[in-house]
């Protein structure tokens, strides 16, 4: 089982906002961007909901600020988001960033990310940071994990060592990484699989409540997540019994996993009217354009995805078009900018052609030019939809957007989510 030991010696200036929280009896570091969080608890202010549609504009209030919804936010699963330094995120005007509680659990640790003064301190980000579980993480292992009623047993895949997860162990873990919101162990199963539904809602609602019942810490909000597949009822059913454990914010995980856009957007319909209207709806895992604005309708307030930066290092860049890809031969000489009109420093600086040249060349700066670009584009995506709901237009603008959107493949993603359900039916 995974022991973290000693951090050894350093000088004192390098372990920022270590000090105890007086009469806690737990290590909560206190420095306030350095892993510290206001002794508050996050709340959410409902501004207004779209009369056309169930759009949401709204403020989401955490220890390191307020953020407002609806809200993507970039994915930095090992404390960092590929390529970027935060003080490019900042510059971007990302509010809300996730971290990966498996992968931070096996390295560096959480004892050592907790006296660096927590993943704020750890990583410089004075803004709100939300951890996942791990959960996710830990079903996809497929052959290299072991479930049962307490938690699940699995291999790390970076040396193999075995390793264990239970809803209380995970609330300890994501209580040291000291993320302003955590989110609860949970089972991620096949979406289109009724039995494994059945089975894994009864996990994920007894985890649910072991979870809240762990979770101590004042300055952290705690996240119950809704599952069920794509079946209204298990949906229906996990929205109401997650309602009664009463969470600060609900999120619906479990899409995105192997079902179509129609069953995702259906699955959203059923499900976003039955949570708690006052308190921050989260859709775990969706990035792409196209399903943030349909979710958007459906009453969702925050997302993240590594769909932005993941397309980037493999050279797609995100347009009002659609997906451009900068490795293409057409682009080697093309002057122009990634996307016309774009503010963003990639866009202002460079054209086509030299983009593509760093990519060819396996340059680094290619990476990040691309991240930086895809990043901007959603954050000003983002920004435009709360434009739209404020001034009523969201219904219109959407319709715009999809109208002039070229989606990807969607044979190609056919064929992934099929290789991803053969994959969790071969361990079901």
């Amino acid at each position: 089982m995974k022991r973290v030991g000693s951090v050894g010696d350093r000088p004192e200036r390098r372990v920022r906002g270590v000090e105890a929280l007086a009469g806690s009896g737990r290590d909560f570091p206190k420095r306030r961007g350095y892993g510290y969080n206001r002794p508050m608890t996050i709340h959410f202010d409902l501004h207004t909901t779209d009369p056309a549609s169930g759009a949401r504009l709204g403020t989401l209030h955490t220890p390191h600020g307020a953020v407002p919804t609806p809200l993507f936010a970039p994915v930095g699963t090992q404390a960092t988001v590929k390529t970027m330094t935060p003080r490019d995120l900042r510059s971007l005007g990302a509010g809300l960033i996730l971290a990966n509680t498996y992968h931070l659990f096996l390295r560096p640790g959480a004892d050592l990310v907790q006296r660096m003064g927590g993943l704020h301190g750890f990583m410089d980000w004075d803004g709100p940071i939300l951890t996942d579980s791990g959960g996710y993480q830990v079903f996809s292992l497929a052959h290299m994990r072991k479930l049962d009623a307490d938690g699940v047993t699995f291999r790390s895949h970076i040396d193999g060592s075995l390793q264990r997860f239970t809803p209380e162990s995970v609330m300890e873990t994501e209580q040291k990484l000291g993320a302003d919101i955590a989110m609860c162990l949970d089972e991620c199963p096949d979406p289109l699989d009724r039995a494994a539904n059945e089975r894994a809602l009864l996990r994920t609602h007894a985890w649910a409540a072991r979870c809240r019942a762990a979770h101590t810490r004042p300055d952290q909000a705690l996240f119950g997540i809704v599952q069920g597949g794509i079946f209204p009822d298990l949906r229906g059913e996990s929205a109401r019994f997650l309602a009664e454990l009463d969470f600060p914010g609900y999120a619906v995980g479990g899409l995105a996993v192997g079902e179509t856009k129609a069953q995702m957007i259906a699955t959203l319909a059923h499900t976003c009217p039955l949570l708690p209207s006052a308190k921050p709806r989260y859709l775990m895992g969706v990035g792409a354009p196209e399903d943030i604005l349909e979710a958007v309708a459906q009453g969702i307030d925050l997302f993240d995805c590594v769909l932005p930066t993941r397309i980037a290092r493999n050279g797609a860049l995100l347009t009002h078009a659609g997906r451009l890809n900068i490795r293409n031969a057409q682009h080697a000489a093309a002057p122009q900018p990634v996307e016309e009109g774009c503010t963003c420093y990639t866009c202002q600086h460079f054209s086509r052609a030299y983009l593509r040249h760093l990519f060819k060349a396996g340059e680094t700066l290619g990476l990040h030019l691309a991240t930086l670009h895809n990043l901007h584009f959603m954050l000003r995506l983002m920004e435009q939809i709360r434009a739209a709901i404020a001034d009523g237009s969201f219904v219109a603008f959407k319709e715009r957007f999809l109208a002039g959107y070229q989606l990807s493949d969607q044979e190609a993603r056919a064929r992934n989510r099929q290789a991803r359900r053969e994959t969790l039916a071969a361990v079901a």
